[in-house]
């Protein structure tokens, strides 16, 4: 007879979680949608070896938002239209600002513009950030300020709204944004906190986490399975237009004898104490595209797993 285990709420105490933006950068390369997944280096604090969108903690200057009113393409009201939803005048700015400066430190796309601008601009940014000596601290603000460069806030939408379990190590509550790639630009990790990157279909994203050659993070991998529904660009352009932040997810994670298993809030099960049997979990795994509500961490990989 196997022993089970039983899933009881954890009473310690979470560690509070600081906020963070993320970016899901969209293209459609011969007729098919992808996206753009940084592979984060085996030293990382979080997520190491597995494979994520760009994005970062939020820093205190990104919530500067009386500085960055006159830096960015849309009023105040409007900016609160379309990026907030439950945020403050600070929250939304810091957030998106974080989105921008962050999807260029790691994957290298700089989702701003200068009046008349020349393609040596953009080159010159971008050298900088490949430098011995990288980007310092304060750069974003030395663009808009001291260089005539407008962040494009019109280029961002909002996807969803993680809080990260509240017994991992490290925790983030991070605004998911969208962006549709710029013309003329190119995808290059930063090779210090990502080691690759690389453009993929969800389907292929997914199932290259099953077979274990593209370990996605968790939140990763619930976002392709969302984005299986979407057959071309036109599609997923129409839906950002108005979709809302959401509730907050924070997902449900049990630790096991070998591995974690995580239940999303939409689980049956999320909110009550049950049993399971960890070594069932290995033969539970759900075939690429089925919906799920669980998934269990095997040796580093996260898998979709039946409840």
């Amino acid at each position: 007879m196997v022993a089970c285990v039983t899933m009881k709420k954890d009473s310690t105490r979470p560690k509070e979680p600081r906020r963070a933006s993320t970016v899901i950068l969209i293209r459609e390369e011969g007729g098919v949608l992808q996206v753009f997944l940084l592979e984060r280096s085996g030293g990382s604090g979080s997520f190491p070896g597995n494979y994520v969108f760009p994005g970062g903690t939020v820093d205190p200057g990104d919530g500067n938002s009386e500085l960055w009113k006159a830096h960015v393409d849309m009023d105040p009201k409007e900016v609160s239209r379309r990026l907030g939803g439950g945020l403050s005048e600070e929250e939304v700015f810091a957030f998106a600002v974080a989105a921008i400066r962050e999807t260029f430190e790691e994957a290298g796309v700089l989702l701003a513009y200068r009046s008349e601008q020349t393609k040596g601009d953009l080159e010159r940014v971008c050298e900088r950030r490949m430098s011995t000596t990288g980007l310092h601290k304060d750069w974003a603000q030395e663009l808009v300020v001291s260089e005539g460069w407008t962040l494009a806030f019109t280029m961002l939408a909002r996807w969803a709204h993680w809080i990260t379990p509240e017994l991992m190590p490290y925790r983030f509550d991070t605004r998911f944004f969208m962006a549709f790639m710029p013309q003329g630009q190119e995808c290059v990790p930063d090779t210090r906190e990502t080691t690759q990157g690389i453009w993929v279909s969800p389907e292929k994203g997914l199932a290259g986490n099953l077979n274990g050659e593209i370990p996605l993070s968790a939140p990763t991998l619930v976002t392709l399975q969302e984005l299986l529904q979407y057959s071309n660009i036109e599609e997923l352009q129409k839906e950002v237009q108005s979709r809302p932040w959401g509730e907050a997810l924070l997902p449900r994670l049990i630790p096991l004898p070998q591995g974690s298993l995580i239940l999303e809030p939409w689980d049956p099960m999320y909110h009550s104490e049950f049993e399971i049997d960890p070594k069932e979990l290995a033969s539970s795994t759900l075939p690429l595209g089925e919906p799920f509500s669980r998934m269990c961490q095997h040796e580093g990989i996260w898998r979709p797993v039946e409840h």
